[in-house]
């Protein structure tokens, strides 16, 4: 009997990915380059029916037709060298589906380089890490409509359930999907920087306990701020080091890796004029932090403010903090959903907004209530510019922007790095300001370079002799 998919690369993600798939009544081939993950992964075998194969031409025939092999390997050159091994071993309408971390202008290559040989391909963004790849994470396929339908019974199965509802659309072509999981990841990078600052209100100038800090942040997880990363900051907070019965988050070294996605988001932005600027400082907040020697060096050199004990209603402040985390929170995903929607119109991919975010509320990292209302305002306005201005959320941030303006305008008086929760206050005023400076701007750039400027009261170009 034929095995009805095959998976190629057997790492933690690989791995998962293949159980999960068998745990759904299909009929798993797996490979893996080096022998051993292929050994590890049997030896966890429990009855699942995955069968490894040693040879990658066994591999390959094993699989029903139209063969269906998902790729779990490292992104960059390795996909490439998996894709030329595989080419002359499949046949026309066989297809090829990258579920890494690729950049979506390397998907759209191989797409275009498969297509010409009649083999289909898809870029796959997977979201929900080693757990979601196991029980069902977030599926943002991108390629052909009629091969994503080959494909789909298998990914809508193994996807997160909402309800009834698979975490798993079709996105759209080419390398849609790798980019959906690009700006995912970016909304991610920028979530959890504002949940650091908020906690680091709460520890540093409301001088609360780490024990009441969780407790904080699990009764947010009850309400409007629900979502996985409060949900786990919460656990992370309560969470002994083994060896010392200190709180493990004291020990953690305060510096912040990351993988590329998130700077890939910024420099996408960045090339085709989107104001992702939350996105933007959380990875230049992670990049700093990176920078752990010179910052202990200048700690002893460089001053702050100079600030006295204040007495704070503390009740007060922690809902200030609540309400200065949600409207941060919302304008990230604005600004994410900007950029999906900018993107969109550019490159002709006609992103479906509202089920992209039905799609993000399972499996997934940045996995939150509110995505279900990020929904229905794009159902409900398909042309939505920006979510700022949809009205469940104009009217929330309208009563809470009094909380981040408190708590940024608190934090920087105490001297505190708040790189995205005033990032996310210049943002929301910056684009509800209907006249802006850039007039000043734009004179400057013609007095030095002639570069013209448009006028409020006539249409056309014009340049001024200014000295």
């Amino acid at each position: 009997m034929f095995n009805t998919i095959g998976v190629i690369g057997l790492g933690v993600m690989g791995s998962n990915i293949a159980l999960n798939m068998a745990s759904k009544g299909e009929r798993v081939a797996v490979y893996n380059y080096t022998r051993d993950l292929t050994d590890r992964l049997v030896q966890k075998l429990d009855g699942q029916s995955v069968n490894p194969y040693y040879e990658l031409q066994d591999f390959v025939q094993s699989l029903e037709t139209p063969r269906k092999i998902f790729l779990m390997v490292t992104a960059g050159k390795p996909v490439d060298s998996v894709i030329h091994s595989l080419i002359p071993l499949l046949e026309k309408g066989d297809v090829i589906m990258d579920g890494g971390n690729s950049h979506y202008n390397e998907t759209e290559q191989r797409y275009d380089q498969l297509k010409e040989k009649g083999i289909g391909y898809l870029g796959i963004g997977i979201s929900g890490g080693e757990v979601g790849a196991l029980k069902g994470p977030s599926i943002m396929p991108g390629g052909d409509q009629d091969v994503y339908e080959k494909a789909a019974p298998i990914l809508t199965k193994i996807a997160a359930q909402v309800g009834d509802d698979p975490c798993c659309v079709y996105i759209g072509p080419k390398g849609s999907g790798h980019f959906v999981k690009m700006v995912h990841n970016g909304i991610e990078y920028a979530d959890m920087q504002l949940i650091a600052e908020a906690y680091t209100f709460l520890r540093d100038t409301l001088r609360l306990p780490l024990n009441e800090i969780a407790d904080i942040f699990e009764e947010w997880n009850q309400g409007e701020l629900k979502s996985y990363l409060i949900e786990i900051t919460a656990e992370i907070l309560r969470k002994k080091d083994e060896r010392t019965d200190a709180p493990l988050i004291d020990v953690i070294l305060d510096k912040a890796g990351q993988k590329g996605t998130g700077k890939w988001t910024s420099m996408q932005a960045i090339d085709n004029g989107i104001p992702s600027s939350i996105i933007t400082e959380s990875l230049f907040a992670r990049y700093l932090s990176a920078l752990k020697d010179e910052r202990v060096a200048a700690e002893q050199i460089l001053s702050g403010p100079e600030t006295e004990k204040k007495h704070f209603d503390k009740n007060l402040w922690i809902d200030y903090v609540r309400q200065a985390l949600y409207m941060g929170k919302v304008c990230a995903y604005a600004q994410g959903f900007a950029q999906y929607k900018m993107t969109s119109e550019l490159y002709g991919y006609d992103l479906p907004l509202k089920d992209i975010a039905l799609i993000f509320r399972g499996g997934c990292i940045i996995r939150a209530e509110f995505l279900n209302i990020i929904s229905e305002a794009f159902q409900e306005q398909p042309d939505l510019p920006n979510l700022l201005i949809a009205p469940y959320f104009s009217e929330k941030l309208k009563a809470y922007q009094t909380g981040l303006r408190k708590v940024v305008c608190e934090g920087i008086n105490a001297g505190i790095s708040f790189p995205c929760l005033s990032t996310a206050l210049s943002y929301y005023d910056g684009y509800r300001t209907g006249r802006s400076n850039a007039n000043i701007l734009q004179a400057q750039r013609d007095y030095f370079g002639a570069h013209t400027y448009e006028r409020t009261d006539m249409d056309g170009f014009f340049h001024t002799e200014w000295s």
